[in-house]
């Protein structure tokens, strides 16, 4: 799942037409659409990469995380694999493609922890996430040397 706008940039298109679920977080109408659409895709067998805070940090600090792909997961019974972008707001940081500071780079990605969703109901939305969260937190300040 990705922000719509990118279905603007010429480049990009073709890719997030075919390989990705575009997300106008401008409308809840469109942003409800968009988790139906990424819940047959888990129906179908097929994963789906999820930034639960929605958007880039230009510090490169974590943004609070977002219910929705918690709610997905535990509706679909789905684990949730935690995969942390150490760097990527240094090179994608906000402001559009043409208006950011972005530019080309190593990403630094950790594949870490599978939290299981299975038995749990969403009663368990928000502890779900915080583990989640301080996975993510903690790899981010070990990475920058906190």
């Amino acid at each position: 799942m990705a922000k719509a706008e990118l279905l603007k940039i010429p480049l990009f298109k073709y890719f997030f037409v075919y390989l990705d679920i575009p997300v106008n977080r401008k409308s809840m109408t469109d942003a409800h659409k968009a988790f139906i659409d990424a819940g047959k895709k888990i129906d179908e067998g097929l994963s789906v990469v999820i930034y639960p805070e929605g958007s880039i940090s230009s510090e490169g600090k974590l943004k609070p995380f977002k219910n929705g792909a918690f709610k997905l997961a535990i509706e679909k019974q789905v684990p949730i694999v935690a995969a942390v972008n150490l760097n990527n707001w240094h090179y994608l940081q906000n402001g559009g493609f043409f208006k950011s500071y972005g530019r080309p780079g190593i990403p630094r990605i950790i594949v870490g922890n599978v939290f299981e969703t299975q038995g749990l109901t969403q009663d368990n939305i928000n502890k779900l996430k915080e583990k989640v969260f301080n996975f993510t937190k903690q790899e981010l300040d070990n990475f920058h040397g906190k």
